[in-house]
């Protein structure tokens, strides 16, 4: 997507992206356009990525940890000497809006593709951006926001700022560590909590509040400013469907607002842009009322490039990148506000690796297998290969899968198709749950919200594995022969296989599969010269044929499309962006599994608490040997900027050994609780005046 209208005047020779995953993929590309030198930076976890493969140089900055490599100023910069690097763009997220970042690569006469140092610091601090804006002309939420606020002063504020109101950290970013409070009497509650939370996330506990507004819509809008005094707007992006303040679906233009709002709306973000001198790329994004959309209210200022960026770039066909890169060299706009022109509609869903059933905790892996949709007006920004270890180290989004339609109805129809034609193996994804929203009544009418994803998941019906599937599975894992070995047989010996084979007929197997916690299935499976004849339960057998180089499937005569992919014991199965696993268990697992069922009475809880999620521990609430209630907090895990809480499953003495840093893995046990009697009556009902 090049802009007819860019000059040829002399660009940088060597870039450095200063981030990794699908941004740096996309810049680099960009780059390329330009014919600009691409340097790629990569931590140890990443040393096999797709940015690292696509840029023209890569270089080590350190291990896994962000702290230690991404994020690491010294590190970047080092790697800008030794590549000859003109310029830095850093992407999203990490060092993108640091401005001691910006400092450093200025005082080394390095260009940094965003603003000014000035424009950074003050729209990095939402208290300062709110008052900045606000002696501009640019409309503000209702509420409290100075430096300092302590909690009382918070309190003694709260009555005419108005309820339900909203905690914000002042240092944040992303919707992290924001609260809602709905009354008076839980605002002292929960003030010390989110001053924690702003204090761990953001090493600031400023706070600040302001009005929640009812129905809200969130609506930002791309500006793009050079150092010459130009300042345009691209229109607006429709990002109301959020989860915990996190976007999930993104639309440019909004379908809420008329063309009269849409030049007030961009008009109010260039002048906050004007406000701070801005240059280059940057994002104002506003609250607005479903209730009344020609009110809207400033809520932050994001000065750099967006993740939804992609949909403003199919409506106006401008390469956000390269005006980054052009205005950063110096450059004049080229393009006046009556040159844009917003032509159909463009649709963003963000894939994460992560489990919607299981609360969207992160999901860590392999890809064994990757399919991604290509098409007329299909986009798709990634950075997932075959063989791709995802890791717990780094924000969970994997790719975004963008569409362009002629109006909204076309963009919303393309975009479920190419998530349907989305298979990622190997790791859980939101695939299937993007799909059911979209497909939405509310979505496809247009009411949104930003509480609208929170209502609508409870009564969202996820698809089960049927026991065709499971036929299907325990087949192919039959004849890819996984089994445990016999120990007395060296590896690789035809004698360790338990594939069924000998001379005549190969004799059945049986197969046991976890289909989920406490859900095995034991299944027959026979071969035969067609394939396998699956016996599951009561049921008939079926007869079941992989053609895995056809991606297909099959089952008593019926062929149907099927991605399968196995990574050691576990299979997975994909079909029409639906993904599950099972595991294939061996005999010491299946031992395991029964004697655990015996060690306790059918319906009571486990005593052992095991971790969701593979991360780091965060904190530790309770000590070894403490008593316990059953639903306690016991300790909280971190991965991919997601805190878990882990808690007690039943009353008694918890024996548990672990501290804040200490790494675990998915499903490890981090706490076992003895129960007796006497516990078990705590959290019994509550006595009477009169018993107590």
């Amino acid at each position: 997507m090049t802009d007819p209208a860019l000059s040829d005047a002399a660009l940088f020779d060597t870039v450095l992206v200063a981030n990794r995953g699908e941004i740096a993929c996309r810049v680099i590309r960009s780059l390329r356009t330009l014919g600009i030198r691409s340097v790629a930076v990569y931590s140890d976890a990443d040393a096999g990525a797709l940015h690292v493969r696509e840029a023209d140089v890569a270089v080590r900055i350190g291990p896994a940890s962000p702290a230690l490599s991404y994020l690491s100023i010294d590190a970047i910069l080092d790697a800008c000497q030794r590549t000859g690097a003109q310029a830095v763009h850093p992407g999203y997220g990490f060092l993108s809006e640091n401005q001691a970042f910006a400092q450093a690569l200025s005082d080394a006469d390095i260009a940094f593709i965003g603003p000014s140092v000035h424009a950074l610091n003050v729209m990095g601090d939402k208290i300062r951006s709110k008052n900045h804006v606000m002696d501009h002309g640019v409309p503000v939420v209702p509420g409290i926001a100075q430096p300092g606020l302590t909690d009382q002063q918070l309190l003694e504020a709260a009555a005419d700022v108005g309820f339900p109101l909203l905690i914000k950290p002042s240092a944040g970013g992303g919707g992290k560590g924001m609260h809602v409070v709905e009354r008076q009497e839980d605002l002292a509650g929960t003030l010390p909590t989110a001053r924690r939370v702003a204090a761990s996330a953001f090493g600031d506990d400023t706070l600040f509040m302001e009005r929640l507004i009812l129905t809200p819509r969130h609506i930002e809008v791309q500006i793009l400013a050079d150092n010459h005094g130009n300042v345009i707007h691209l229109g607006e992006r429709e990002c109301s469907l959020q989860r915990r303040h996190q976007k999930v679906i993104e639309e440019a233009p909004s379908p809420l607002l008329d063309e009269a709002t849409r030049a007030r709306i961009g008009e109010a973000a260039c002048n906050a842009a004007r406000s701070v001198e801005y240059s280059g790329a940057g994002t104002v994004e506003f609250l607005v009322s479903a209730d009344a959309p020609d009110e809207f209210f400033f809520m932050e200022m994001n000065t750099r490039l967006q993740v939804e960026h992609p949909v403003t770039e199919l409506v106006t066909g401008i390469d956000l990148v390269q005006w980054q890169v052009r205005i950063a060299a110096g450059e004049k706009l080229t393009l006046s506000q009556d040159d844009v022109v917003l032509t159909g509609h463009a649709v963003e869903a963000r894939v994460y690796a992560e489990d919607p059933e299981s609360g969207f905790l992160p999901s860590t892996g392999t890809v064994i297998h990757l399919a991604e949709p290509v098409g007329e007006g299909i986009r798709v920004d990634s950075s997932l290969l075959d063989g791709l270890d995802i890791s717990a180290s780094y924000d969970p989004m994997l790719s975004k899968v963008i569409t362009w339609g002629r109006h909204r109805t076309e963009a919303l129809d393309r975009l479920d198709q190419a998530l349907a034609d989305t298979v990622v193996l190997g790791v859980n994804t939101n695939t299937e749950y993007l799909r059911l929203l979209i497909n939405d009544d509310d979505v496809r009418a247009g009411r949104l919200d930003t509480t609208m994803i929170e209502r609508k998941l409870p009564g969202l019906t996820f698809r089960r594995i049927s026991d065709e599937e499971v036929s299907i599975l325990a087949a192919v894992g039959a004849g890819n022969s996984v089994s445990e070995p016999a120990s007395f047989h060296p590896a690789g010996s035809p004698w360790a296989r338990r594939d069924g084979w000998r001379i005549g007929t190969r004799r059945p197997r049986t197969v046991h599969l976890t289909v989920a916690p406490g859900d095995v299935r034991e299944v027959l499976v026979q071969p035969t010269a067609a394939g396998y004849d699956v016996h599951l339960g009561d049921g008939p057998p079926r007869t079941v044929t992989h053609h895995p180089g056809q991606g297909t499937v099959t089952v008593d005569g019926i062929r149907r499309r099927a991605a399968i992919g196995q990574d050691g014991a576990t299979l997975w199965y994909s079909d029409a962006g639906w993904s599950t696993s099972v595991r294939m268990l061996d005999r010491a697992e299946r031992l395991e599994t029964q004697l655990s069922q015996i060690a306790r009475a059918e319906g009571t809880a486990d005593p052992e608490v095991r971790s969701t999620m593979p991360g780091t521990v965060t904190s530790v609430s309770v000590a070894d040997g403490d008593t316990v209630l059953a639903g306690q907090t016991l300790l909280s895990v971190e991965a991919m900027k997601m805190e878990h809480q882990l808690t007690a499953t039943v009353a008694g003495t918890v024996a548990i050994h672990l501290k804040a840093g200490d790494l675990v893995k998915a499903n490890q046990i981090v706490a076992r609780i003895h129960t007796t009697e006497t516990l078990s009556d705590v959290a019994g009902p509550t006595p009477t005046k009169e018993e107590a």
